[in-house]
């Protein structure tokens, strides 16, 4: 046991960044955030994952609060103990009686949060939160390394920063505080082991799923629409602990475990074995070792991610592991990942919750918002390169039913391959002009298509949000589908014209070369015409071979 007087209580210190109705931003310990979550629009921290990160934390503590005492204080878990004596049906009573209360305005609450108060010290002798005191034998980082907007490493200096100088060595407590959260769920593999024949951990949690999350009107909204009581909006859950409920935590490095299998439980999965080091009222560094780990297939606790099939089964249960978001994807092109049930998609948890919410009338509004963030690794998740967050919103009858769902879902998600096709097409002709100009790399002409299509995604971002947004599932289906059509014809047109007037008058003559053994000429009219052809309609757009070039052979 180490002398180290107890610091930072995270219960009373303010430490978390919340955004005001004012635009504002102040920060808040747990205490007041859960009192007046219904006063702030939402979570404003640094980053948009790092916000994730001290949500899961609020979901976790009140899984622990509403998923095991009623609103009146007295112990009445929603676990399936096997009785048959708690419902599903009782988890969505409480849930709606939480929720037309518009706030955390139950004692229990902050009862059960100053029952534990001793495990909500960022510094503490035995039991630092989401810590290990006296960490030997580890990997000693800097401040400069927590902190997730600078992401240094003792070898690789960050150009642009958004501290500079001595501020760079240290963090405040409330700071360190978030960043610890961060690190434990996206931290990279650049750690190595201490022990010897250590299995790899591979990235944080975190950091290895497609996060998603609904989004409320307010911070105490957004909460609930991701409290979910239910495992998939189906079935009761399994009994579990949060870390701080357990009278010990794992020390051992890089420990693979069972899957969990309660939300409060998997929340606070301690991905790393964490320990600040503090100085003059300052975080000047940290010491940290791999965590717990498990196989993620079909870890479907895990409410928050999108899922990918990984691998036909032969007969047996379909496998499914997180799927990574793609920074390079608009959120509205994985809609089927996100929202369609069908063969080889499920949807994320918090998805299946909320139609439920929505189908049983427990909640009512036009839209629900999602929102997805991720980081992007390098090199085998050795570092992370990117951080990223989109959105998405649309009618909330959308999610009304399996016949809504037939009706309209189906739709949307042609709509979406019809606009792929279109892009493609675009791309197509971008590369076909380099061509005809003298361009015969390999690698180029695939960057010049990837580039002209990035272009046809961007233009057509704005719109198909817009679109999805004003759809009314009481109007016919086929009318959005003529309007979306017309639009991004209109519009994947126009980019194709832009590229040809661009190409210059040299590459409007016919150009002669070998190609497979055949004398092919190319020219910028005949790549233009083919690409007005394919867009033309329907039928011609989905006629178009996959990688057709435009050419003739040579007389």
């Amino acid at each position: 046991m180490t002398t180290e007087k107890a610091e930072f209580n995270l219960l009373r210190e303010p430490w978390i960044v919340v955004m005001k109705e004012d635009g504002f931003t102040e920060e808040v310990g747990l205490l007041e955030l859960f009192a007046r979550a219904h006063q702030f629009r939402g979570l404003a921290g640094e980053l948009p994952t790092q916000d994730i990160a001290v949500l899961r934390l609020l979901l976790a503590i009140l899984h622990c609060v509403y998923g095991k005492f009623n609103l009146q204080g007295v112990s009445e878990p929603l676990f399936d103990d096997g009785s048959a004596e708690v419902t599903p049906a009782a988890a969505f009573r409480r849930w709606q009686e939480v929720w037309e209360g518009g706030q955390f305005s139950h004692p229990i609450l902050r009862q059960y949060l100053e029952h534990f108060e001793d495990r909500f010290w960022l510094f503490h002798p035995e039991r630092p939160f989401y810590q290990v005191p006296g960490l030997d034998k580890a990997t000693d980082y800097s401040a400069a390394k927590l902190n997730g907007e600078l992401a240094e490493s003792g070898n690789k200096i960050r150009l642009f920063s958004s501290r500079s100088g001595e501020t760079k060595g240290w963090l405040t407590y409330a700071e360190a505080a978030r960043w610890l959260l961060y690190v434990n769920g996206y931290d990279d593999t650049s750690a190595k082991p201490k022990g010897k024949n250590l299995p790899s951990p591979g990235a944080g949690w975190l950091g290895k799923l497609g996060l998603v999350v609904a989004v409320g009107n307010n911070l105490f909204e957004t909460l609930m629409l991701n409290l979910t009581l239910l495992r998939d909006g189906q079935t009761l859950w399994e009994q579990g602990d949060a870390i701080w409920e357990q009278n010990e935590v794992r020390t051992e490095e890089r420990c693979e475990i069972a899957q969990p299998n309660h939300p409060a439980a998997l929340l606070t999965l301690q991905s790393r074995r964490l320990q600040l080091k503090r100085s003059g009222g300052k975080v000047i560094g940290y010491s940290l070792l791999g965590g717990d780990f498990f196989p993620p297939e079909n870890a479907f606790a895990e409410q928050m991610t999108v899922w990918r099939k990984s691998k036909e089964s032969g007969g047996g249960p379909e496998e499914y592991k997180p799927r990574r978001h793609d920074p390079s994807r608009q959120v509205w092109r994985d809609f089927a990942a996100l929202f369609a049930n069908s063969s080889g998609h499920r949807s994320p948890g918090v998805v299946s919750w909320v139609k439920q919410l929505n189908n049983r009338k427990i909640v009512n509004r036009p839209l629900f918002r999602f929102q997805i963030a991720a980081v992007k690794y390098g090199d085998k998740d050795f570092f992370i390169d990117d951080v990223f967050s989109d959105g998405i919103a649309f009618h909330g009858d959308l999610l009304d039913g399996d016949l809504m769902e037939e009706r309209w879902i189906g739709r949307i998600l042609q709509e979406i391959e019809t606009t792929e096709l279109l892009v493609g097409q675009v791309g197509q002709l971008a590369q076909n002009i380099a061509r005809v100009t003298g361009d015969s790399d390999a690698n180029r002409l695939r960057r010049t298509a990837s580039e002209a299509r990035e272009q046809a995604y961007y233009r057509l971002d704005r719109p198909f949000r817009k679109l999805l947004e004003e759809i009314d599932p009481a109007q016919n289906p086929d009318e959005m589908s003529a309007k979306w059509w017309e639009q991004a014809q209109r519009i994947v047109r126009g980019l194709g014209r832009e590229l040809v007037e661009q190409c210059g008058l040299r590459a409007y003559a016919e150009r002669s070369f070998e190609e497979n053994g055949q004398k092919i000429r190319y020219s910028v009219p005949q790549a233009y015409n083919q690409f007005l052809y394919r867009t033309a309609n329907h039928n011609t757009l989905k006629g178009g071979k996959k990688g057709e070039t435009v050419q003739s052979r040579a007389n």
